[in-house]
């Protein structure tokens, strides 16, 4: 008889913390169409909220709690007999983590440290992908423990030190581990208006000016949603034999936030909207790299959407949903 993972996903029972978030309800909705039991721990209302609007939530296994408490994680692996885990819960915000880094470095590492645990102690879980982010890596793409001190604030500190438990469990036990750093998601259902994208377009389709309170000129990669959800489907199929590596994914390609934020005006249409700059003082521009060099070797993963594409489809979206009102009311919350 075929293995489960002989069979694909189908019927594989499938684990994702951080459900609610915005990458985590696209990665449950495409596991879903792949005929896996995907269970769910969310942490608040908001990200039911979530999940309702892309009206998934009556087909999964919902647990609410925190990840930061070691009981929950240890009965939902065990309860439902999870075969592979997505962590992707955790406190996202840089300057959330700034005004609270307790709870942060709660969320992140001690959350981390308890899924690794539970994966570890199980002897169903057969495969752990862990979510980073790709600001951990310097202009060469280094490992988080080469990182400049300039890119360990609480936030990117508390990111780096779960990479690290991961990458140790994967070397110390023989638990499949492989931790995928992203770089930035953008696309319909982003309800966090404090990122460069959904922000400015939501400003944009309400006929102002959008500001721009960060460095104009810093550049970033920006990942389309789809692309982002099966970069980590490819990672978690690939496991075991990427265990213990990291994946980036990205595009490759760096776009400075006001080149950005006129791509956005230029699909929206009105060209009678300019940014409004809140920080001209020519301050050095920050460049993030995305090494998806390594991705591609290591996967055989590499994006489809462009960002003209994906930005079509983004402003698309919201020029819909906005119209309701629902969506200003999700938030950005996980």
């Amino acid at each position: 008889m075929a293995s489960r993972r002989e069979r694909g996903w189908a019927g594989r029972v499938v684990l994702i913390t951080g459900v609610g978030g915005f990458v985590g309800s696209h990665l449950a909705r495409e596991l879903l169409a792949r005929d896996a039991v995907v269970v769910g721990i969310v942490r608040d209302s908001g990200g039911l909220r979530k999940l309702d609007l892309l009206g998934i939530r009556r087909h999964l296994e919902l647990a609410n709690g925190d990840i930061s408490d070691p009981g929950l994680v240890h009965r939902v692996i065990n309860n439902y007999e999870v075969d592979t885990v997505f962590h992707l819960a955790a406190q996202t915000s840089p300057q959330v983590a700034c005004r609270a880094p307790v709870p942060t470095l709660m969320s992140n590492v001690v959350g981390t440290w308890n899924v690794l645990e539970a994966t570890r102690l199980s002897p169903l879980v057969r495969s752990v992908v862990v979510a980073s982010i790709s600001d951990l890596s310097d202009q060469d793409g280094s490992d988080p423990e080469e990182a400049s001190a300039s890119n360990l604030q609480p936030y990117e500190a508390s990111k780096a030190c779960a990479e690290l438990l991961a990458r140790s469990y994967a070397a110390s036990f023989p638990l499949p581990v492989v931790v995928v750093r992203c770089a930035n998601v953008y696309g319909p259902g982003d309800t966090d208006w404090s990122r460069p994208i959904p922000g400015t377009v939501r400003q944009a389709l309400a006929g102002d000016d959008p500001v721009v309170s960060g460095n104009a000129r810093a550049e970033a990669d920006y990942l389309y949603i789809a692309d982002a959800v099966d970069g980590y489907v490819t990672a978690g199929e690939r496991l075991p034999e990427i265990s213990g590596q990291v994946v980036h994914l990205g595009t490759g390609r760096r776009t400075s936030t006001l080149a950005l934020v006129k791509m956005i005006l230029a699909e929206v249409g009105d060209s009678g909207l300019q940014p409004r700059l809140l920080n001209e003082d020519g301050a050095t521009p920050t460049t993030i790299k995305t090494a998806i060099d390594a991705a591609r070797k290591l996967s055989g993963w590499r994006p489809r959407v462009s960002l003209n594409d994906g930005l079509a489809q983004t402003v698309g979206w919201y020029r819909e949903h906005l119209a309701t009102g629902k969506v200003l009311a999700l938030g950005g919350g996980r």
